[in-house]
């Protein structure tokens, strides 16, 4: 891209221009430059990584209470760490479908260019549901809920909460103030 003139004014160029540019004028300019463009772009990808990360806590933080829900009410005790990973497997993809509505493994054949899983991709509102659906299940795995109604149950749950929360503009104020935090 080229310098040029845009009618609000102001003149824009591809950000290498721009560095030429202020080396041209002086060493010390061009060091301001490249390390404020530096700094912009730290800042804006901490936002994301902040979000993705707030996100992601909440949700690993109910983990725990969902895997010990498994452990105390599904797991058999003679069952090999295989056989047990197995079980957690199949209870990860209960929210999984609830949820997003695929197995981890149907994720991964549709997205076998994506490096992580698809929580990894999920949205602030998705991992929040997420974090709900897992205190849901373990209630409903310890008052013994067969797995196809916690599906059921956690699916309308899922579509309800998302729902509530992409029209309450309190999430975005969570994401307003997590920015602004940076």
């Amino acid at each position: 891209m080229l310098v040029f003139r845009q009618s609000g004014g102001g003149v824009f160029a591809h950000k290498d221009i721009a560095f030429k540019f202020a080396s041209w004028i002086s060493a010390e300019f061009e060091l301001y430059v490249v390390k404020d463009y530096q700094r912009l772009k730290f800042d804006e990808s901490s936002r994301v990584s902040l979000e993705w990360n707030v996100g992601r806590i909440l949700s690993k933080i109910n983990y725990r209470v969902h895997t010990a829900a498994i452990k105390d009410n599904l797991v058999p005790k003679m069952l090999t760490s295989k056989q047990r990973a197995f079980v957690y497997a199949d209870e990860a993809d209960v929210l999984n479908v609830a949820l997003f509505g695929v197995t981890a493994a149907e994720w991964r054949e549709a997205n076998r260019d994506k490096i992580g899983n698809m929580r990894d991709y999920a949205s602030i509102e998705q991992l929040l549901v997420l974090a709900n659906l897992e205190n849901v299940n373990a209630l409903y795995i310890s008052k013994g809920v067969s797995q196809s109604e916690r599906v059921e149950e956690l699916n309308c749950l899922a579509r309800e909460q998302l729902s509530a929360m992409l029209r309450n503009k309190s999430v975005d104020t969570l994401k307003k103030l997590e920015n602004k935090k940076l």
